[in-house]
């Protein structure tokens, strides 16, 4: 096994021993001793070959409730720590070119594709029209407060300056201590949430990641980007290209969530202005600085009024209109009146004085100058724009359906929802083409409905730059389209929106090449597109709904057919990914994800969702957000301009044959077996997860409802919480296991080795099996699952243990995560503190659903520090 990098290993011991030194000083000496005691018995635990735990179970399950609370602090902090450690050191092997680092630098991705013979006016065009967008969405996982976050980028900080070659002693005496500061206020400081967010915190928290991560990191990797596309083509990038776009669901997303109404856009949408004024405003700040020279063409001198220094008059016209366009941001927000007189509104107006100030300096010889902070800052107008990030809006089909069913029996045309598809079809298509309102003046519709309209009215009063997509989750055919611009048009917008089918459910990702045929048929909406779709293909949903390994299947189909229908048509398609953190949510790595996309379906554009801990974890400091942009790009560019081949029919075959029986053994399992569910609430923390202030989404779509009513987020928070993981493997071992059977072995093994999309979906596979563990998994059942559930329980482990050994079998090693070994003895590592953290949730949900009367306070704080520190070792959630 693989040791931890040398310098990763010497930050771990640093930080842990500052962190036990926080301890001693309080609660004291007997907490930290207690600690280590717990820490050196999951050691031990871990060394013995059987792995029983029950030195560990013993200790932990005797402990009092006043020692509960800062025993799962110890271990939950020190995961964090552990978490910092690594991303600032894969920060450091990116830098310093190690082999193992995963972030292939976007130089040597144009020298790769060059050398295959891709000419350099191809990747030229590509990297010039590429549109990747990253959409922040609205339900973040996130289990961290943000007060911890920014400590916790302060600490990455202070490593990356103790990695400086020639500090002088007393400055690495002051690092050091700052870190024990830093480290001594994170142990002090109360890491959960107690209420739970609001749709406008969450957005907040977005503009946060851009205000201190973003901000700085898109411009200098577009720089780089801008080097590298020279050097290897001879192209610079221009100025006006956006390859890298950031969008978000805060505040927009209102698909089962009450607590997004049109006012909460509308206020999201004006602090979002708000914030991306303050930004430019201190950029300006910045030029206004340092674009003192007097020489400047004609054009500029005009519009400077012949000032010595037309630089900065140019500018400081610019900074009083944005302050006018803060204070009026600000004075909407609350309440007070503005007339909002001479504020910006169009990017053009904030783009054109800072272009003015550059081609000036480039005429006049002083390119160095040009080149300098204000080509970031205009870098930033093109792609942040003044509306800071664009707000998707999501809401689900069925009440799009309900506003126009209402409208259509108020109008007294009949009923809507017991029209067939063509029949809506032809209404709603002929009432697009009216030129008369179909909204009668003075109706009164019902409140969900009113809230539907209220919210198109919202969109209808917004610049065209600060919406991105309409979202139409549960979308099942073209009428789900057609009736969201109905709506739209009706409330007074004048421009088109792009309209997005969500396709979630196994059945609805196997109609919707159909579906979208059918929508791209219709003359009048194939005029309104021109030319551009966009698509979301759900893999949460699908995978609660199938199983990882059909649900998988089902989105390649998809995808491919989708493509097919797309260019048949003359469209170009942009795929929405709705991936989550987690591989049973379509997570995993990314870069390896978009190669293993169906070829052609790429094609320059992508958009993925990004949420909670994985916003941190890729965006949380400039350095990181850079290296995953430089990650996407050199994917993205790679897929459109060499994908791999398309899957050999033998292939395809297989996946048929294994996802029939996958699809069946997963939905006997979760949908059929009588004790399923029952297991389920007893075995995991679900029904406690309520009491984690995690977003403003509620847990169920709806009120009542067994598991088919979960969100695919408590669903795998769940399972991971008590190691099972079940969602991600259920069903794909027992498929796997009857091909090995049949014979299929070898034509398994060539899928893995030679097709992208199989080799990728194993590997996944492969790293959550690495996280279960069948040890913790035993605990929870023994301590929580009544007798009469265990057979079921032992059932779910043996069929876990195969799994196992399938996979090791199939790719032809010893034992999980061979060719990952970093990884492998990360897991180990992490092990030793998550591990008293599972004994003791087990422990305290025990307590808490035995309790006669209500649950001592320590009890339910240990047992929501335990929840985000499990978390935090697995590195995500849901």
């Amino acid at each position: 096994m693989t040791e931890l990098h040398p310098a990763l290993r010497e930050n771990v011991r640093m930080l842990g021993e500052l962190l036990g030194e926080s301890i001693r000083h309080k609660p004291g000496e007997d907490c930290y001793r207690l600690v280590e005691e717990v820490r050196h018995a999951a050691k031990a635990d871990r060394r013995q070959e059987s792995g029983s735990g029950q030195r560990l179970g013993q200790l932990l399950g005797g402990l009092s409730d006043e020692q509960l609370v800062p025993v799962t602090r110890a271990f939950n902090q020190f995961l964090n720590l552990a978490n910092l450690a690594e991303q600032y050191h894969n920060v450091r092997r990116h830098r310093d070119h190690d082999k193992e680092s995963s972030v292939e630098p976007v130089e040597q991705t144009l020298a790769r594709l060059r050398a295959q013979g891709v000419p350099p006016e191809r990747l030229a065009e590509c990297l010039r029209d590429m549109r990747i967008e990253f959409v922040m969405t609205a339900h973040p996982t996130e289990v961290a407060r943000r007060t911890l976050i920014l400590k916790y980028d302060e600490m990455s900080a202070c490593l990356a300056s103790l990695d400086t070659q020639d500090l002088l002693p007393e400055e690495e005496s002051r690092l050091r201590e700052r870190l024990r500061v830093l480290i001594a206020e994170a142990w002090n400081t109360d890491e959960i949430r107690h209420d739970r967010p609001t749709a406008v915190d969450e957005a907040r928290w977005g503009f946060a990641v851009i205000e201190n991560s973003l901000w700085q990191a898109l411009p200098s990797f577009l720089r780089r980007l801008d080097s590298a596309l020279s050097e290897s083509t001879g192209e610079p990038l221009p100025m006006t290209a956006t390859p890298i776009r950031i969008a978000s669901w805060m505040g927009g997303d209102r698909d089962g969530n009450p607590n997004v109404t049109a006012e909460v856009t509308r206020h999201v949408l004006l602090l979002s202005r708000w914030m991306a004024a303050d930004l430019y405003l201190r950029d300006l700040e910045v030029l206004r600085a340092e674009l003192s020279m007097w020489e400047a063409t004609p054009e500029l001198q005009s519009r400077a009024g012949n000032s010595r220094e037309p630089y900065r008059e140019v500018l400081t016209a610019l900074r009083e209109r944005l302050r006018r366009t803060r204070d009026w941001a600000e004075a909407k927000v609350q309440g007070r009146p503005d007339d909002g007189n001479d504020i910006l509104l169009e990017n053009a107006d904030l783009i054109e004085p800072l272009q003015l100030c550059y081609d000036s300096l480039m005429a006049c010889g002083l390119s160095v100058i040009a080149n300098g902070p204000l080509t970031d800052t205009l870098r930033r107008a093109h792609s942040f724009g003044l509306e800071l990030v664009r707000l998707d809006i999501r809401q689900e089909a069925s009440r799009h359906r309900e506003a126009v069913a209402e409208l259509v029996a108020h109008l007294q045309l009949g009923d809507y929802l017991e029209w067939d598809e063509q029949q809506r079809q032809d209404f709603l298509v002929a009432e697009l083409q009216s030129r008369r309102p179909l909204i009668p003046r003075h109706w009164q519709p019902s409140a969900p409905v009113k809230e539907v309209l209220d919210t198109c009215k919202v969109i209808a009063r917004q610049p065209a730059d600060a919406l991105g997509s309409y979202v139409i989750s549960m979308a099942r055919e073209p009428s789900d389209v057609l009736a969201v611009l109905l709506l739209l048009q009706e409330t007074g917008t004048q421009r088109p929106m792009r309209i997005v089918p969500l396709f979630e459910t196994l059945a609805d990702l196997q109609h919707a090449p159909d579906a979208m045929d059918a929508l791209l048929s219709i003359p009048w909406y194939r005029d309104y597109i021109a030319g551009r779709q966009e698509i979301m293909i759900g893999y949460s949903d699908s995978a609660k709904d199938a199983g990882q390994m059909a649900a998988a299947w089902a989105q390649y189909q998809a995808q491919e057919l989708l493509t097919a229908t797309a260019e048949r048509h003359g469209i170009h398609l942009t795929l929405f990914h709705g991936r989550g953190g987690t591989v049973g949510r379509g997570g995993g790595p990314a870069n390896r994800a978009i190669l293993s996309q169906p070829p052609g379906s790429v094609n320059g554009s992508f958009r993925i969702t990004e949420q909670g801990e994985m916003i941190r974890f890729k965006f949380g400091l400039p350095t990181v957000a850079e290296q995953s942009f430089m990650l996407y790009t050199s994917a993205v560019l790679e897929a459109t301009v060499a994908p791999g081949p398309a899957p050999q029919q033998a292939w395809r075959d297989a996946m048929a044959w294994l996802t029939d029986r996958s699809l069946k053994e997963y939905r006997d399992i979760v949908r059929e077996h009588p004790d399923f569910v029952t297991y389920f609430r007893q075995a995991t923390p679900e029904q406690e997860l309520g009491k984690l202030a995690l977003g403003s989404r509620p847990a169920k779509r709806k009120a009542s409802g067994g598991v088919e009513s979960l969100r695919a987020i408590p669903w795998i928070f769940a399972w991971t919480q008590m190691r099972l993981m079940l969602p991600a493997w259920l069903g794909s071992d027992r498929a796997l296991s009857a091909a090995m059977d049949e014979g299929l072995e070898p034509t398994l093994r060539e899928m893995i080795q030679q097709w992208p999309f199989f080799g990728t979906h194993i590997d996944m596979l492969e790293m959550v099996l690495a996280k279960a563990d069948l040890r913790i998994v035993s605990y929870y059942e023994q301590r929580l699952v009544e007798e009469r559930l265990r057979p079921l329980g032992q059932s779910l482990r043996e069929r876990l243990r195969a799994c196992v050994t399938l996979v090791n079998d199939l790719k032809g090693q010893p034992h999980l995560l061979q060719d990952v070994p970093v990884f492998a003895h990360s897991m180990q590592v992490r092990n030793t503190y998550t591990d008293p953290l599972h004994y003791l949730q087990a422990e305290l949900l025990r307590r808490d659903r035995e309790s006669k009367g209500p649950v001592p306070e320590n009890v339910e704080r240990a047992l929501k520090v335990t929840m985000a520190g499990i978390a935090t070792g697995m590195r995500n959630t849901g």
